[in-house]
C-alpha cells in the first residue's frame, strides 16, 4: 500500500524544469515528496519553479570545479546529506561519473527523449527525422555508467508526422515526459520498482528490455 511522502527525492534540473514542475504537480497528491532541487546552472528557470513551491535548492556550478570528478564528489556530498531515496535526473545537463552513478546505484533515474537502445545522446529529435523514422518517443531509465544505456523501465511511443520538424517532434514527445516520469517515480515510492544487477523489476517482475510500453498514441 502506497504510504504517501514516505518516499523523498531530489531532482536535479539544467534548465527550464519543465518535467520538475510535472513531478511537482503529481507530488501533491502521491506518494513522493520532492526534498531539494539542486541545478548546475544558476539561471536554470526549474529554480524558480521549485521556489514557488517552497522547495528546498541549492546550486552547484560545475565551473567552479578543477575536474568533473571534484564536481560529481560535491554533489554526491550534498545529496548524501540529504539522504533521498531516490535521485531524479530531469534535463540534468551533465554527464555523471562511475563513483557517483555506483555509490547511489539503483536509485537514480532518467529520461530520455528517444526510444533507446536507438538514438543516445543528443538531438534525437533531429536524428530520427534525418533517418525517416516513422516512430518516436520517450524512454525513463535507472542510470549506470553507460550513457542512455540502464535497464529500461518504461517507454512511450508518438508517430512521426509528415509535418513534423525537429520542434513540433519535440514538443510532442516532452507531452508524455510530463505523463511518464511522475507514474515511474510513483512506482519506485510504492516499493513497486528495483534495479537487480543490470535489469528492472516491476512487482517482482523482470522488465522486458524496452520496459514497460505505455499506451501508443497518435497526434494529428
Amino acid at each position: 500500500m502506497n504510504q504517501p511522502s514516505n518516499c523523498h527525492i531530489v531532482v536535479l534540473i539544467s534548465g527550464s524544469g519543465s518535467n520538475l514542475q510535472a513531478l511537482i504537480n503529481a507530488s501533491t497528491s502521491s506518494n513522493f515528496k520532492i526534498s531539494t532541487v539542486i541545478s548546475n546552472n544558476q539561471e536554470a528557470y526549474g529554480l524558480r519553479r521549485a521556489e514557488k513551491y517552497n522547495i528546498p535548492v541549492r546550486i552547484i556550478n560545475h565551473r567552479a570545479f578543477k575536474t568533473r570528478e571534484d564536481f560529481d564528489l560535491a554533489l554526491l556530498k550534498a545529496i548524501d546529506e540529504i539522504n533521498p531515496n531516490l535521485i531524479v535526473l530531469a534535463g540534468f545537463m551533465r554527464i555523471l561519473g562511475s563513483n557517483f552513478v555506483s555509490y547511489f546505484a539503483g536509485r537514480i533515474l532518467n529520461i530520455h527523449p528517444s526510444l533507446l537502445p536507438k538514438y543516445p545522446g543528443i538531438n534525437t529529435h533531429q536524428r530520427v527525422l534525418d533517418d525517416g523514422g516513422q516512430e518516436h518517443g520517450v524512454t525513463v531509465h535507472f542510470v549506470t555508467e553507460a550513457l542512455d544505456g540502464g535497464p529500461i523501465i518504461a517507454q512511450e511511443k508518438v508517430s512521426v508526422l509528415d509535418k513534423d520538424t525537429s520542434s513540433i517532434l519535440a514538443a510532442r514527445v516532452l507531452e508524455k515526459e510530463h505523463i511518464i516520469y511522475p507514474k515511474v517515480v510513483t512506482w519506485f515510492a510504492a516499493g513497486r520498482l528495483h534495479m537487480r544487477g543490470s535489469q528492472a523489476i516491476l512487482d517482482n517482475e523482470l522488465l522486458p528490455p524496452t520496459g514497460v510500453p505505455m499506451k501508443y498514441e497518435t497526434i494529428p
